[in-house]
């Protein structure tokens, strides 16, 4: 699975809303867990850090500017239900400070420090 997720990362560091639809908006709630989930593998020897590394510290810088000044992060996707078409996810609304979004953004950070 972070093989493939490697090859959909965008050059902003971000992954889409739809990760196989380059037409779909950069989200960050999702960044933030696969960056977490990398940062974590890299130091746990799990991942190769040579690899994955990179693509980590790329999401993360990434992430950073979609922060405000109180620390809320934006393009957040918010809770999703199942839907019946690519459209339904694409029309997904965009929050500010969900959790949804905010939570991965601390893992990742806390992963950084260990």
């Amino acid at each position: 699975m972070m093989a493939a997720l490697l090859k959909s990362q965008g050059g902003d560091g971000l992954w889409q809303q739809l990760i196989d639809h380059p037409e779909a908006w950069p989200e960050t709630s999702g960044t933030g867990m696969f960056a977490f989930a990398m940062v974590t593998g890299v130091k746990n020897g799990w991942l190769d850090e040579k690899t994955y590394g990179p693509a980590a510290r790329k999401a993360w810088l990434g992430l950073v500017p979609h922060l405000d000044q109180q620390a809320n992060v934006d393009d957040v996707c918010i809770g999703t239900g199942k839907g019946s078409s690519v459209k339904y996810y694409l029309d997904r609304p965009r929050d500010v400070g969900d959790m949804h979004g905010q939570a991965p953004i601390l893992w990742t950070a806390a992963a950084l420090l260990r």
